[in-house]
């Protein structure tokens, strides 16, 4: 089975000397949803970072095969698709089917076409109803579908959620968690919820001080790190 992402020795500093990710090795297989586990600090949201490019460490980055290099960035980045810890810096458009079909319109595609993904994305995450909707006004789980929505629209092979059920309470939680497991891509959760990474995820790798320290199921490294939250 070819990996969907593939990562060997990856290290990268911050400007001001802090070491942040110090030899990272990973691999995601297709269908596969992992969490990736650790305290505030421990490198994970900068990891993800390298997968579409917003940073370039050194060491090696695969995506669908394809290495991290300039000439390979955009199609990189239509394949990985990342939704943030806070859903409103995703929207920013009127309306939410503006902000859904905003990537697509960006790359140029037609707009009819962009539209029709755009309403179809929205009904594969529920909100169809709330395309003429101010994203403002909507709920923290209602943005969350929304953000994921856009992504889904631009047809990714991998979603990469950072906290994903922040800001939700147990019934969005829930919702989520339904939701994402209902989607066919391969998933990369960074998330200090145990009990939802539990219920989505069939491993865990734990960050620690900018490494991999173990990987294993979700179960194992809360016990072994003391992570049970």
């Amino acid at each position: 089975m070819t990996p969907l992402v593939e990562v060997a020795g990856l290290r990268y500093s911050y400007d001001d000397g802090t070491l942040a990710l110090d030899g990272v090795d990973f691999r995601l297989d297709p269908g596969e949803t992992v969490a990736l586990l650790g305290a505030n600090g421990s490198g994970k949201t900068t990891f993800v970072l390298h997968l579409n490019g917003l940073l370039a460490g050194e060491g090696t980055v695969r995506i669908c095969g394809l290495e991290r290099t300039r000439q390979h960035m955009d199609e990189i980045r239509r394949k990985v698709g990342m939704v943030f810890q806070d859903s409103e810096s995703q929207l920013f458009m009127p309306a939410v089917l503006d902000d859904v079909a905003f990537g697509l319109l960006n790359g140029g595609m037609e707009p009819s076409r962009a539209v029709e993904l755009a309403r179809e994305a929205l009904r594969q995450v529920g909100m169809e109803s709330a395309s003429a909707k101010a994203p403002y006004h909507l709920s923290a789980g209602e943005k969350k579908r929304v953000a994921i929505a856009g992504i889904l629209a631009m047809s990714p092979e991998i979603l990469i959620l950072d906290e994903p059920t922040t800001f939700l309470d147990p019934p969005g939680q829930r919702a989520l968690a339904s939701l994402l497991s209902g989607l066919s891509q391969a998933k990369i959760l960074v998330t200090h919820d145990i009990p939802f990474a539990r219920a989505m995820c069939s491993r865990a790798v734990f960050f620690e001080r900018g490494r991999i320290a173990a990987e294993g199921t979700v179960d194992e490294l809360a016990r072994r790190f003391d992570w049970d939250q």
